[in-house]
């Protein structure tokens, strides 16, 4: 059989920058175990497979070791496709997800998606975090999805060279960095997952669901521009609304074909 593809640079105005995201439109999923090799041959931080569902769409997200719960960039780039290719000019699409519906709406520079809040509780520095970026966290918060380790500046943090096989072996699939802005941006981040197959993930819309809330917190205020500080770098506008967390940024288009299955 052979299925659409589109690769999309998420988070960016330009080519090259952002997080790039595999999305295939389906009629319908295929059997875990292919969808899972379809990932892992596309070989990107997450390739995301939609099939319609009403007038929405039924979401999944794989990295290429394993499926997770929720991503921001190719939710993103699934709403550009939607938007642009499957349904030129709608205004909104819903996706129905294991992390229940998610609204992304159109914008005059982009798109807006609605995600769910991912609160999280100071913790004392876990054993082997610190040997394993290389540097003493000034703080240290948890969820059940990730460590996010808050840093004294964002140069300390963009000199990072974190150890991937210690931080591998933490007992969270993920552990965001952050710190204070610089220039026009409130914080800057970068987020590590190696346990999911991912060293660094450029741009993580999800880890932002984490950001957010504490930078609401510690600035006293619910609008940031943030800088997630990789090496391709990206672009994004957070808003704290209740308990959901708006995520604002743009897409290109890089790659539009077939796959042969």
């Amino acid at each position: 059989m052979r299925t659409p593809i589109f690769q999309i640079d998420a988070f960016t105005t330009r080519r090259f920058a952002g997080n790039p995201a595999a999305v295939m439109p389906m009629n319908s999923f295929l059997e875990d175990p292919l969808l899972q090799a379809i990932a892992a041959e596309n070989n990107l931080a997450e390739t995301a497979f939609l099939i319609p569902e009403g007038g929405d769409y039924r979401l999944r997200w794989f990295t290429p070791t394993t499926e997770v719960p929720l991503c921001g960039h190719a939710t993103l780039a699934s709403a550009a496709v939607v938007m642009e290719r499957l349904e030129p000019g709608r205004s909104s699409v819903v996706f129905h997800s294991a992390s229940g519906p998610l609204t992304v709406s159109r914008t005059n520079t982009g798109y807006v998606m609605d995600f769910p809040v991912r609160l999280s509780e100071p913790v004392s520095t876990p054993a082997g975090l610190a040997e394993a970026l290389g540097i003493v966290p000034i703080e240290v918060f948890v969820n059940a999805f990730n460590y996010m380790a808050v840093l004294e500046s964002p140069q300390v943090l963009r000199d990072l060279v974190p150890d991937m096989t210690a931080l591998a072996r933490m007992d969270r699939s993920g552990v965001i960095v952050t710190a204070p802005g610089d220039g026009i941006y409130d914080f800057v981040s970068r987020y590590f997952a190696p346990a999911k197959g991912i060293p660094e993930d450029p741009v993580t819309g999800a880890a932002h669901c984490m950001l957010a809330p504490y930078w609401a917190k510690r600035l006293g205020k619910t609008e940031f521009r943030a800088f997630p500080a990789s090496r391709r770098g990206g672009e994004n506008i957070c808003r704290v609304v209740r308990n959901r967390v708006e995520l604002e940024g743009a897409c290109v288009f890089y790659l539009e074909g077939e796959v042969e299955i």
